[in-house]
């Protein structure tokens, strides 16, 4: 009975060599594995012409031996190539990463990787960086060929496609036994931060063709100011430190010394921009969100503004106050803004108007021109709009940004060919006129109002601080 459970000695004699081969092989793969050291194809093939030779003995019993020597053989080159890769110590290679900690948005960079080989033998394989989500990457990998005591930098080409705060956090290195039988792979935690703005290409846009007095070119237009920039408070002597521009001639000859003309400045206006983050700025158009186009229009204007003199201010908020900027002049009053508003996304909330007004009358005491930058989609968020920006008129100069839906003006303006393209015009007329009644609400109220496309936004934007500059409305 023994015998038969058993079977043939002979049976048993043909599987040796696999048996002995799987036996022999199963802890240096145990070891392998621990050590993040995994068969690559060489060593996969290498097992099959195994199998293959003992699934000849079957046939041929003579080979026997010949399996059992070559079976042999490759267990000792494999181990051999395996402990070349065991001796690699981690610590004998260094790693850095350098890159800039700001890029704009779209607009590609390039990240370089240095690796420094202080073992003493050559290191073969293949190195990968840590990608963001949200980034295209040129190229994915680079190829690693090291001699010892050696550096290697490489380059890639990262193109952000979405902005905010970004972590870089590991390099992968996939180190190549010297027969290539094996493959180990090493991690390096290496910690950067990357910050990825608005991108400001339209900023120096404006300051190009303000230069060149072509900015009819993006929708500005020139407006014709109600008086001058400088009123004039008095007459005095001549300094040397005066403009000879400013020498009044006339009284001169009558007084018998130079007198010049000496004005008053207009003192800085303060802007706060009101940036709705909440549902209402969800909606995509191409790809980019309405509180993208919002965010880089209002950049644009305040780029605008502070060239102008005036204070500039932000506040972000949804269903609570997200940041405020409180208003100030200069270059590097810009700076904060951008730096404030690049992480800022649009959530799905109901925004709190009241918050937001009631957090603005608090630390804003002073007459603004408050700007809001939203979007009406429903009566209950419309109502609110006008209710606040009503009550803000008085203390402040509210205005109110509104971005139209150009789902619903292509749905009025398409060819009407059947039954559902009618009832969809019909339905997306009725909003307009609605909404066209919210508008007319607020400019009845007081509220001036820019209304226009979320990507034709900027121009508007800008055209109506110039008007209310000229008009000295603030």
């Amino acid at each position: 009975m023994i015998q038969q459970l058993i079977g043939d000695p002979a049976q048993w004699q043909v599987k040796w060599p696999w048996l002995i081969f799987a036996l022999l092989s199963s802890p240096i793969v145990a070891v392998a594995w621990r050590l993040r050291i995994f068969p690559a194809w060489p060593w996969i093939a290498l097992i099959a012409s195994s199998l293959v030779i003992s699934i000849g003995v079957v046939f041929l019993p003579s080979l026997f031996v010949i399996a059992i020597f070559i079976d042999l053989l490759l267990l000792l080159v494999a181990a051999a190539d395996l402990v070349w890769l065991y001796l690699v110590d981690p610590s004998d290679i260094t790693v850095s990463r350098r890159l800039p900690n700001t890029c704009s948005l779209g607009v590609p960079f390039i990240s370089e990787l240095r690796i420094e080989n202080r073992a003493r033998g050559f290191l073969n394989g293949l190195i990968r960086d840590d990608l963001p989500e949200g980034f295209s990457v040129d190229p994915p990998s680079h190829s690693l060929s090291l001699a010892p005591l050696d550096e290697l930098r490489v380059h890639r080409r990262l193109t952000p496609k979405q902005r905010g705060a970004f972590f870089m956090e590991r390099v992968d290195l996939r180190i190549q036994s010297p027969l290539k039988l094996w493959n180990r792979y090493l991690t390096f935690k290496i910690s950067d931060s990357l910050n990825v703005y608005p991108n400001l290409r339209q900023l120096a846009d404006y300051a190009l063709l303000a230069k060149t007095d072509r900015l009819s070119l993006i929708g500005v237009r020139k407006k014709r100011k109600i008086g001058q920039d400088n009123e004039f408070e008095r007459l005095r002597e001549y300094t040397r430190d005066d403009n000879y521009r400013h020498i009044d001639w006339r009284s001169t000859a009558k007084r018998g010394k130079l007198t010049v003309k000496q004005f008053q400045s207009e003192q800085s206006q303060r802007i706060i921009f009101l940036l709705d983050c909440g549902r209402m700025m969800v909606n995509e158009r191409d790809g980019v969100s309405l509180l993208d186009h919002a965010l880089n229009s209002i950049l644009m204007m305040a780029h605008v503004a502070l060239q102008q003199g005036d204070s500039v201010g932000l506040l972000c908020f949804s269903d609570r106050v997200h940041c405020f900027i409180p208003p100030r002049s200069g270059k590097s009053q810009l700076n904060r803004l951008i730096h404030a508003g690049f992480d800022q996304f649009p959530q799905l909330v109901e925004s709190r108007y009241d918050q937001a007004f009631l957090y603005l009358a608090n630390h804003c005491t002073r007459r603004s021109m408050v700007i809001l930058a939203t979007n009406v989609i429903d009566e209950v968020n419309a109502e609110s709009i006008v209710n606040h920006l009503t009550h803000l008129r008085g203390p402040h100069l509210p205005v109110g940004v509104l971005m139209r839906d150009r789902n619903i003006y292509d749905a009025v303006e398409a060819d009407l060919q059947n039954e559902q393209a009618v009832y969809r015009a019909a339905a997306a007329a009725d909003v307009l006129l609605w909404r066209d009644q919210v508008l007319r609400d607020l400019t009845h109220r007081g509220v001036l109002v820019v209304d226009a496309f979320p990507d034709q936004l900027s121009a508007p934007l800008v055209n109506q601080y110039l008007e209310i500059k000229a008009k000295h409305l603030l």
